[in-house]
C-alpha cells in the first residue's frame, strides 16, 4: 500500500544509477513555469532508503525533483512505496521507458537495470546466447513489455560497453544503433583508439567498416595501424558536399531555377566556373 505525504525535498535522494537524464533545457523552464503556478499535479514515487530514519530514494518523479527545486519549493508530495532496490528498479525502468525521445544511452542503461534486477530475482539470463529463447528468458521478458524482440533488447544492453564519448555521438545522431553495437565488442582501449582516429578524420565509421574491426579485434589482429587504415578509407554517405543558396547559385549558373536543372547544371560551363572561382569569389557566397 502506497502512502501520500509531503516530504523535504533535502530528504529525498535520485535512484542510484538510474539512466535517464534530466536536462535543464526548455522543456524543463516549463516545467518550473508550471509547478510555480500550479504546484506539482502528479506526485512523486519513492522507496525508504535503507539504513536511514526518514530519507527516500526517488523511484519517478526525477524532472519534477528538479523543477521543484528550481521554483524553490522546500517540500514535494509523493507515495511512499515499500519496497526493495530490485524491485524499485523495474519500476523506475518501467515508469519511463514509454516516454517519447528516449536517448540511445538512456535505452541500453535502463535494460541492462532492469536485466540486472530480473536477474537477481531468478530469471533465466542467456546474455551471451541470444539464440536460445525460452519461456523465462529475461530479455525475451524485457522485449515483449516494450514491443521490442529479444535480440533487440540485447543489441541495446551491449552499448553499455560503449566509452561514454562513443555513446554520446550515438545520442547526437552521429553513429547509428547497428554501428554501436558492432563497436561495442572493442575493449576500452581499442575504443579510444577508434576515437581518436575519428576527431583527427573528422569522420566516423561505417556499418561496413564496423563489421570489418569487430571481426578484425576478434581474430586478434585488429592494431592502431589497421584501425587508421580502415577510418581512412572513403566513405560515399561522408563525401565532402557545398551547400549554397539558391538565389545565389543562380548569379553563377542561371539554369539552376530548379531541382531538376541542378542536376543538369553540372555538365555545363557555368558550374565549372564557380568550382574554379577565386577563393574571393567562393567567399563572397
Amino acid at each position: 500500500m502506497k502512502e501520500l505525504k509531503y516530504i523535504d525535498i533535502a530528504k529525498l535522494h535520485p535512484f542510484e544509477g538510474h539512466p535517464f537524464k534530466v536536462r535543464d533545457d526548455e522543456e524543463m523552464n516549463w516545467l518550473v513555469e508550471s509547478i510555480q503556478t500550479q504546484g506539482i499535479a502528479e506526485p512523486l514515487l519513492v522507496r525508504p532508503l535503507e539504513n536511514t530514519a526518514d530519507e527516500y530514494e526517488v523511484i519517478s518523479g526525477h524532472r519534477r525533483l528538479r523543477a521543484a527545486q528550481k521554483a524553490g519549493l522546500t517540500k514535494v508530495p509523493a507515495f511512499i512505496h515499500a519496497i526493495n532496490r530490485d524491485e524499485a528498479a523495474i519500476l523506475l525502468v518501467d515508469c519511463n521507458l514509454h516516454r517519447g525521445q528516449l536517448l540511445p544511452s538512456e535505452k541500453a542503461f535502463a535494460y541492462k537495470l532492469k536485466y540486472d534486477a530480473l536477474k537477481r530475482q531468478g530469471f533465466r539470463s542467456d546474455l551471451t546466447s541470444s539464440q536460445i529463447a525460452t519461456k523465462f528468458d529475461t530479455a525475451d521478458l524485457i522485449g515483449k513489455s516494450n514491443n521490442e524482440s529479444r535480440d533487440t533488447v540485447y543489441r541495446y544492453i551491449r552499448l553499455t560497453n560503449l566509452i561514454p564519448e562513443l555513446l554520446d555521438k550515438m545520442d547526437e545522431g552521429k553513429i547509428a544503433f547497428s554501428v554501436g553495437v558492432e563497436l561495442s565488442y572493442l575493449d576500452e582501449h581499442t575504443q579510444r583508439h577508434l576515437l581518436s582516429e575519428m576527431e583527427a578524420l573528422d569522420c566516423t565509421p561505417s556499418y561496413a567498416q564496423a563489421v570489418r574491426m569487430h571481426k578484425d579485434y576478434a581474430a586478434g589482429r585488429l592494431s592502431p595501424e589497421s584501425i587508421g587504415a580502415i577510418m581512412a578509407e572513403p566513405k560515399p554517405n561522408q563525401k565532402e558536399t557545398l551547400k549554397l543558396p539558391l538565389e545565389r547559385l543562380r548569379q553563377f549558373a542561371p539554369r539552376a531555377t530548379d531541382c531538376a536543372n541542378l542536376r543538369r547544371v553540372p555538365q555545363t560551363g557555368n558550374w565549372k566556373s564557380l568550382c574554379s572561382a577565386p577563393a574571393s569569389i567562393i567567399n563572397a557566397i
